[in-house]
């Protein structure tokens, strides 16, 4: 990438998936590589700005494994102007890119540990990249049980719902879908990740967990977690809010004296609670 964090690169989308199937939510997946062949090197946790000329620009994610060199995967629900645009492009075409930026979760630190992911809606998204890491044969032995809950409004808006059933089969790793209401034919678990995560059959000596997805839903699953008897220093989340430059110099993203594009998106609980009850 440029050394220039103001100066975006131009990419190709070569595939786009649909992940959502209900009415109401419309999320795609892009793979985009660059056009000049130069790679995307990044870290679980870390994200770009991904912009259209004479439309704008948005900070998103990476939601592909980065152990994956061949291209980078961006997950983007249709939402506004610029989501919109985008949302319309078809394989092909050509779009900007900036980053990487923003820093990751701790990988090392959290290796020996038994893993917790609960995500909701698209927060699967941003953690996808973590859980790919962790679960790639290279990688696999370094860390403990692997436990999944995975929360949806109905079955059709569960992201990235190919992934699923294969990380479901790999050793000492368990996959729990969850939606609000019951529908026909479901066969998951009903209800929401902070009453459900309490019949989970956790050893909390030796866990990390980390949160992705509404903040509502963030904050009851981390109270739940607490009561349960987990640190704030064993609780993650990845937060995305308000961040529009990615470089800390707009200060919409401004948290107490951090900024979210510069200091995370990645925060321990632990680091959230000494700071403004914003997020």
């Amino acid at each position: 990438m440029s050394t220039n964090p103001y100066l975006p690169k131009k990419a190709r989308i070569e595939k786009i998936i649909q992940e959502t199937f209900s009415p109401d939510l419309d999320v795609k997946t892009f793979r985009l590589k660059f056009e000049d062949g130069q790679l995307m090197d990044f870290l679980p946790g870390q994200f770009v700005e991904f912009s259209l000329p004479g439309v704008g620009e948005c900070p998103f994610g990476f939601a592909s494994s980065p152990l994956q060199k061949d291209y980078f995967e961006i997950t983007i629900k249709r939402t506004g102007k610029v989501t919109e645009r985008i949302h319309t492009l078809d394989e092909g075409a050509s779009v900007w890119i900036r980053g990487p930026f923003g820093n990751t979760f701790p990988l090392e630190k959290m290796e020996g540990a038994n893993l917790l992911f609960i995500a909701g809606g698209l927060g699967l998204a941003p953690l996808r990249p973590f859980i790919q890491y962790v679960l790639d044969d290279s990688n696999r032995t370094k860390y403990g049980n692997v436990d999944m809950l995975l929360a949806a409004r109905t079955s059709g808006d569960h992201c990235f719902a190919y992934d699923l059933p294969v990380w479901n089969e790999i050793d000492r790793t368990s996959v729990r879908q969850t939606i609000d209401r019951d529908e026909p034919g479901w066969k998951g678990l009903l209800g929401f990740p902070h009453n459900l995560v309490r019949d989970m059959p956790l050893d909390f000596s030796n866990l990390y967990a980390v949160l992705c997805g509404p903040p509502i839903m963030i904050k009851a699953v981390q109270a739940a977690l607490m009561e349960m008897g987990l640190p704030l220093n064993r609780l993650y989340t990845t937060l995305e809010m308000r961040m529009t430059c990615g470089v800390g110099k707009c200060g919409k993203c401004n948290i107490g004296h951090q900024y979210v594009c510069v200091d995370g998106p990645v925060f321990c609980m632990e680091e959230l609670a000494q700071m403004p009850g914003e997020y």
